[in-house]
Formats: C-alpha cells, sequence, structure tokens
C-alpha cells in the first residue's frame, strides 16, 4: 500500500497576467522505504508539486485541487493547524538552499531542539542530547562544540547536512529533497546522496527527491517521474526508463548527460525554450521542441499510457509508435542519438 498518493494533483497561481497552471494533473504514488525521483527543468512544476502536498504555498494566490492522499487522509484543504501536525513530523522538507532556510540569528543546535519540542513531549535536556546524536549522525565533525555554532559558521556542505538533521529529528516517514545537491562540488554532492541513502536504511522512510540530474536518479531513486509544463510525460521504474526511455524530452534529457565512454565533442541538447504556463500549448506539450513532431501533436494532448511489453511498471505521454520509440532508445542507449535540432 502507498503511504503517499497522489492523484490529478493542480496547482494554479492568480497573478496579474492571468492563472498561472504550475501543476496540471499529476499522479504518482510513494511506498514506504522507497525513493521516487521528480525531474524536469526548471519551471516545470516539480517543487510545486511538494509544496502544494506539504501545504507551503501562499493560500491567498493559490487554487489547489485533486488529492494527495498521506495513510488514506487528503492533504489538500486541511486547516494550517491540521498541517502543522503532520509537518516536519510525518512528513519533513530538505529545501534547496539551507542558507535561507536556516536562521541566521539563531544557533543551529536551538534551531534543532525547537524542531524537537515542536512535536516530542520531553525534556529540553533530552531534546538537546537527541539533536546533538543526529548532528553526529550526520556527519559533522566536533559535534558538541559545533551545536552552538551559527549557520554563516558552517560551509554549504555542512549547512546540508544540518538541514538533513533537522529533516530527520522527528523520524519522519516521508522525507522530501528538493535538490539537495545543488550548488555543492561533487565530492560534496556524492557524500550527501550516501548520507541520505544510509539514514533511509536506518529510519525506514521514504525520499522524494526533486531534481534536474538524472545521474542523481540513477544513483538513489526506485521509481522516476518525468515532468514537462506542469505535466508528467513518463514514469516508471528506474531500470525501465534508463534502459528503455520512450519519451522524446526524456532522451533529450539522458543525452545531456555526459558519459565516460564517449568521445563526443558536443553533447545532446533541447532546443528551444519551456512555454509559458499561462499559456501552455495546445496538444503534447512538448511538441514545439520535439524533432519527433507529428500533426497531431499539435492538435491532441497523448494519454499517460503503459509502454507494451514493459517488464514493470512503465507509462508514456507520446503518439509516437512504439517501433520509432524502441529504435530511438536504444540508439541514445548506445550513445548514437543524433542531436536534437
Amino acid at each position: 500500500m502507498a503511504l503517499l498518493d497522489v492523484k490529478d494533483l493542480k496547482t494554479y497561481f492568480r497573478t496579474d497576467d492571468g492563472i498561472v497552471k504550475a501543476v496540471d494533473g499529476v499522479s504518482f504514488s510513494v511506498e514506504k522505504g522507497k525513493t521516487l525521483g521528480i525531474v524536469g527543468e526548471s519551471g516545470c512544476g516539480k517543487s510545486v508539486t511538494c509544496l502544494t502536498i506539504m501545504g507551503l504555498n501562499n493560500r491567498k494566490t493559490t487554487i489547489s485541487s485533486g488529492e494527495a492522499l498521506w495513510k488514506g487522509q487528503n492533504l489538500i484543504g486541511l486547516s494550517p493547524k491540521q498541517l502543522r501536525s503532520i509537518r516536519g513530523d510525518e512528513i519533513a522538507m530538505i529545501f534547496q538552499d539551507p542558507m535561507t532556510s536556516l536562521n541566521p540569528v539563531h544557533k543551529v543546535g536551538s534551531q534543532l531542539v525547537e524542531a524537537i519540542l515542536l512535536h516530542q513531549d520531553i525534556t529540553k535536556s533530552a531534546a538537546r542530547r537527541r539533536a546533538l546524536d543526529l548532528l553526529k549522525a550526520v556527519g559533522i565533525p566536533r559535534a558538541d562544540a559545533r551545536i552552538d555554532d551559527y549557520p554563516h559558521q558552517f560551509s554549504g556542505g555542512m549547512r546540508q547536512r544540518v538541514m538533513i538533521a533537522m529533516a530527520l529529528v522527528n523520524n519522519p516517514d516521508l522525507l522530501i529533497a528538493d535538490e539537495p545537491t545543488t550548488a555543492l562540488d561533487v565530492t560534496t554532492q556524492a557524500q550527501i546522496l550516501d548520507l541520505m541513502k544510509r539514514l533511509q536504511d536506518e529510519f525506514g522512510s521514504a525520499i522524494i527527491m526533486i531534481t534536474h540530474d538524472l545521474g542523481v536518479v540513477a544513483e538513489v531513486a526506485d521509481d522516476v517521474v518525468v515532468m514537462y509544463a506542469a505535466r508528467v510525460q513518463e514514469e516508471g521504474e528506474v531500470r525501465n526508463l534508463f534502459k528503455r526511455p520512450n519519451h522524446p524530452y526524456t532522451w533529450g534529457l539522458l543525452g545531456s548527460l555526459p558519459r565516460l565512454n564517449q568521445d563526443v565533442e558536443r553533447l545532446v541538447q533541447i532546443s528551444g525554450q519551456p512555454p509559458s504556463l499561462l499559456f501552455p500549448p495546445k496538444g503534447c506539450r512538448f511538441h514545439p521542441r520535439c524533432s519527433y513532431v507529428m500533426p497531431i501533436c499539435s492538435q491532441t494532448e497523448p494519454e499517460l499510457a503503459d509502454v507494451p511489453e514493459a517488464t514493470g511498471h512503465h507509462r508514456v505521454r507520446c503518439h509516437l509508435d512504439q517501433e520509432t520509440k524502441d529504435h530511438e532508445a536504444a540508439k541514445l542507449i548506445e550513445g548514437t542519438l543524433a542531436e536534437a535540432s
């Protein structure tokens, strides 16, 4: 049974220019102990999807509908008080920029203790011991001294570790990580990903990993959702998506990854720019940038349908015939996909 089951989630924002359809009918599920990767370009709706689940969008300018069933309870429409009892306790989130997520005028230990006392009926000294244990668990050196430091006294990687510790203070069942390795060097990125995997094994939490990097998804995720222009374009088990990608947008994302075994002068690129979500394209939302576009693509949006003969869960939203999809996927996997024009 799914821990979180999202069904036809929509999040629209009222602006001076009109209604922005930031998330437009997204569905997915996450099981206990599993990791779901949500990938796509900036502005495709990845972060807004999770902020909607957490109830962190501005209620005055946001229109939300659909379902986000958390242990059978729909989170969409709950009052702020009801959401606060779940947020930070059963569901926690690691935000993209730890420097702006941590309060600069309070010591990191005080912020951790506050998060613990908000949800647990324990003494302040016990909460401090819990905070210290977590700082040690996430690899903060000399944690007993650094617990009284301020956020600016930590490096970017160490601040991200503090944010992970804060997310884990109450042993959440679901951890949402929004680009947790952004702006970190590759060595620190690997350490953060290894840390999250180790802590997931220890605490048994489910993870939603929001990223634009399919390399990160390949490293940590069990399942993946590929989003473009507020819609899911392809989804399934990671092994299926990497061995048999079925959507031209996924081909572009995979083709843009550098490979050690390839001697190429130029990586594949996706031409054009993402569309405005004020006026999304009619038909398939990717068709203005697609090298395989057909007349039907600009008229009718394809359904999210099962991939034939898939071994396990795999669905795609594309009008191309299966023979063409398999042929182009094979070329990509072999490293010979021509650069998108």
